[in-house]
């Protein structure tokens, strides 16, 4: 049986199989990616600062922030078709969706949020591309604000390390 790191050529990091799945050890260099970023100005209070550390992550990567591409859109169930246009376009190597979804007194939060996670993930498999979900489903607003850089890390970050990784990743399996 072929093993992951068998299948995949990593000049620059080792990939080796841990508990919960494939860790990649080395540098991230977002250098020479093209990457763009869908915000939600809906809580834009959370998108905003979610942004900013997405960018700066992307930026503290490599990348030249001349190249990233940022639309807005109005809430996060339009972020799906935004994603998924730029994805089609062929000019990305990776979309970050970034949103903030937070539960009400109603279902609305359930059909939103279900949606636009559908969504996001329709638009990497109709078109091949990364699409990554930098959303926010939360409770409260207490615990969105705990994910822009409080006690549960940073979002925004997070998402850029995955398009950076994901990227490369298909690069790679591409042969290139």
């Amino acid at each position: 049986m072929m093993r992951v790191a068998d299948a995949i050529s990593c000049p620059y990091r080792r990939i080796s199989l841990a508990k919960g799945g494939l860790r990649f050890e080395g540098g991230l260099d977002a250098a020479g990616l093209r990457i763009a970023v869908v915000v939600a100005r809906f809580n834009a209070h959370v998108t905003g600062p979610l942004y900013d550390g997405c960018r700066d992550e992307l930026a503290g990567r490599g990348l030249d922030l001349e190249t990233l591409t940022g639309v807005e859109v109005p809430g996060c169930f339009e972020l799906p078709v935004v994603a998924k246009e730029l994805a089609a376009s062929g000019k990305y190597d990776a979309v970050i969706c970034i949103g903030a979804v937070i539960r009400g007194d109603t279902p609305h939060f359930d059909y939103v949020s279900s949606g636009t996670a559908s969504g996001i993930q329709r638009a990497a498999l109709d078109t091949g591309v990364p699409v990554i979900f930098g959303v926010l489903t939360t409770d409260d607003e207490k615990q969105a604000l705990e994910r822009i850089g409080g006690a549960a890390g940073h979002k925004g970050r997070e998402a850029a390390l995955t398009a950076i990784e994901m990227a490369i990743t298909m690069r790679r399996l591409r042969g290139g």
